[in-house]
């Protein structure tokens, strides 16, 4: 079983890309499950979303405190909360942020990918919502999913430029993140 907690602040789009990985999972032949967890319901406040993924159905309800995989939509956060505890020896972490941003000591093995989601969303989108970009950057770091399942599973979400501009995210995102690691 695979697993990946995402933080985010409430607004950020982070339920939708929950959404987003469950389905492009499952259209892989994956049994996804993908929920969120907040406390105040309101705008900018902290929350989480979980998916979890497997070869079989997934039955298990708890948040997730070993994942493989974090994605944090809000460097912000990262002054308040260790977005990385729990993280497997040979996790990854994505985060939206700049290239200069102040990281905790990681493991040996852990990898962290750091770019600016939110500009490259302000970009194509014409908001600084980067929860897509991010998306891509997750394909292309985890080898886990097929750039072009999240390009299919985008086209259900979206409709007209916001989808137009959410597909080139993705994939700039990808891009970047495949143009990094090569």
């Amino acid at each position: 079983m695979k697993e990946i907690r995402i933080h985010a602040r409430a607004g950020q789009g982070a339920i939708t890309t929950a959404a987003l990985l469950g389905e492009a999972y499952f259209k892989e032949g994956k049994y996804p499950y993908a929920f969120p967890s907040f406390g105040a319901a309101r705008m900018g406040a902290p929350m989480n979303a979980f998916v979890r993924v497997d070869s079989k159905p997934v039955r298990l309800r708890s948040q997730i405190y070993t994942p493989d995989y974090v994605i944090v939509v809000d460097a912000t956060l990262m002054r308040g909360y260790n977005c990385f505890s729990g993280l497997k020896e040979d996790g990854v972490a994505i985060i939206n942020g700049p290239d200069n941003l102040k990281l905790p000591k990681l493991k040996a093995k852990q990898k962290v990918i750091v770019f600016p989601a939110n500009d490259i969303a302000l970009k194509n989108i014409g908001r600084p919502l980067g929860n897509t970009t991010l998306l891509g950057a997750y394909a292309a770091a985890t080898g886990e999913l097929k750039l072009e399942t999240l390009l299919e599973v985008a086209k259900t979400r979206f409709s007209g430029k916001i989808l137009e501009g959410n597909l080139k995210a993705i994939e700039e995102g990808y891009n970047h993140v495949r143009t990094v690691n090569s």
